[in-house]
């Protein structure tokens, strides 16, 4: 197995145990992630952000599959399921990393999923509604952008 697939192994064996100081080991001090909530995070932001997902989730639960990398880049399928604090509505998040790295160690990370799909189940009746919308996705970035910054002051 190529080091940079046993890293991803490494970093979803961690987060499925909750072990987020493992998942910040995994990334470069100049890393970069992005899904379609949170936008663009240096380094500093996505270990807090883990974090953060890891120490208030109650039922978090992870899988993965399909791990391939090289020297340059790589990829997985994951797949989340939660509960979301914000309304108590069951999640279960189906998304495709894509990776690359410089030195054995994440510098860019990018999650993909549907976040109209993801809405639906979090949300419900406004996710059903507006899911599609780039109005909702505008107010649930902002919002979780808020919750980040609060967060990375008090800890």
């Amino acid at each position: 197995m190529h080091p940079n697939e046993t890293l991803i192994h490494r970093f979803y064996k961690a987060f499925g145990q909750k072990d987020y100081q493992t998942m910040q080991q995994a990334y470069d001090d100049k890393a970069i992630f992005s899904d379609p909530v949170f936008q663009n995070l240096s380094a500093a932001e996505v270990k807090a952000m883990w974090k953060m997902l890891v120490t208030s989730a109650s039922d978090l639960e992870i899988s993965f599959n399909g791990v391939k990398a090289d020297d340059l880049q790589g990829q997985c399928n994951w797949e989340a399921r939660y509960t979301f604090s914000g309304t108590g509505r069951k999640v279960h998040n189906v998304i495709t990393a894509n990776f690359r790295f410089t030195d054995g160690k994440i510098s860019r990370h990018e999650d993909k999923f549907n976040f109209w799909r993801w809405s639906r189940m979090a949300l419900g009746t406004p996710g059903v509604l507006l899911g599609w919308s780039p109005y909702l996705l505008k107010a649930v970035r902002q919002k979780v952008r808020k919750r980040l910054n609060r967060y990375m002051k008090e800890f």
